[in-house]
């Protein structure tokens, strides 16, 4: 009897021995996984995100400033890097481009029209205007008169470019955004002067007899002028000439107070950011361009900004003299009446280039 009763209780002490081993590994197994797939998921909270973003030439120096502001904040909020692919160009090419299968997640184009080509190609949603503050108008501008140091050709307006003995240099409206505000510009100061459209195309005929090249984009007629010291005068975003200012050039230029707001707008690219997952940090870094800590930045480099309390700064309201004149793409009527008004084949400006003798 006492016998048997031991040998039970051995028994009983074994299998519990048993037991809490089972328990205890199975435990441990249970940590474990949990353990990697933790490991798991906070890896992929850090895995890299990649943006590609697409914009016009000019706009390269102010995102070399902002993008590392953006990095840092996403880095800090999400423990995530993101690391940006950038294509700069001129606006119609870098269009051309996206369209064409350049896989952009953000584009920032020169004009308007632009970004609508590329809604249209099927890339980016219906409405993409309102999807951002200010109708998705995230850097603006004015035309400036860059010439000579000490303007020996008196340049003082528009009408001055259409004298004889003036060369001047601008770039291709058919292939540069900068350049088809130059040329709305002039037309705008023109027409109000001549008071119909013949009184302008005529006016424009003088103007663009003095061209002796028409340069791909903004950034190339910047470099002709300042870096081979052709043209008496160069027509440019007043931002391309306040950085060259800051670079150490001297500039003399003149803002005309007859003008037009040069409005840049910004748009996600949606069915690219879909493709690569990348929509939340997209729109986070486009929503970062409108703060004041980017604004800066693009005032700082020329863009006149779009946020308030950055425009009423003194520094800039020093900079960036007001313009008494000032004409909207809506006083032409948007952006489709205004490129088959002036830049669809055989528009206004190829009845002006027709006329010219070259």
């Amino acid at each position: 009897m006492f016998t048997h009763k031991y040998q039970q209780e051995n028994k009983w002490k074994k299998w519990g021995r048993k037991f809490v081993s089972f328990f205890l590994v199975g435990t441990l197994i249970s940590f474990t996984m949990a353990a990697c797939t933790g490991i798991k998921s906070n890896a992929n909270s850090q895995k890299d995100v990649e943006l590609t973003l697409v914009s016009f030439a000019v706009t390269k120096q102010a995102h070399a400033a902002i993008i590392p502001k953006f990095v840092e904040k996403w880095q800090k909020e999400h423990n995530q890097k993101v690391v940006f692919n950038q294509s700069y160009g001129g606006s119609g090419s870098q269009t051309r481009a996206v369209i064409d299968g350049l896989e952009a997640d953000i584009v920032h184009l020169a004009l308007a029209a632009d970004t609508a080509k590329i809604e249209k190609a099927g890339l980016i949603d219906k409405g993409w205007e309102q999807e951002f503050p200010n109708e998705s108008i995230v850097s603006k501008s004015v035309a400036a008169l860059v010439t000579r140091e000490g303007n020996p050709k008196g340049i003082k307006d528009w009408a001055d470019l259409g004298k004889d003995g003036v060369s001047l240099i601008t770039a291709d409206p058919k292939t540069s955004g900068v350049a088809r505000w130059n040329f709305l510009a002039l037309w705008n100061a023109e027409f109000k002067k001549g008071g119909s459209d013949a009184k302008a195309e005529e006016a424009l005929v003088k103007v663009f007899r003095n061209v002796p090249i028409l340069t791909k984009d903004a950034r190339e007629a910047t470099d002709a002028f300042f870096k081979q010291g052709q043209g008496d005068v160069l027509i440019n975003y007043e931002n391309e000439v306040v950085l060259a200012s800051q670079k150490g050039q001297k500039v003399s230029y003149v803002i005309p107070d007859v003008n037009v707001s040069i409005d840049n707008p910004i748009a996600v690219v949606d069915k690219n950011a879909a493709k690569h997952g990348t929509k939340e940090v997209a729109e986070a870094f486009v929503q970062f361009l409108y703060t004041p800590e980017a604004q800066i930045e693009f005032a700082k480099l020329g863009f006149r900004p779009v946020e308030q309390s950055v425009a009423q700064e003194k520094q800039f309201v020093d900079l960036y003299p007001k313009v008494k004149e000032l004409a909207t793409v809506k006083d032409f009527g948007g952006w489709d009446e205004i490129n088959k008004k002036f830049f669809a084949d055989g528009a206004a400006f190829d009845k002006i280039q027709s006329k010219i003798k070259r």
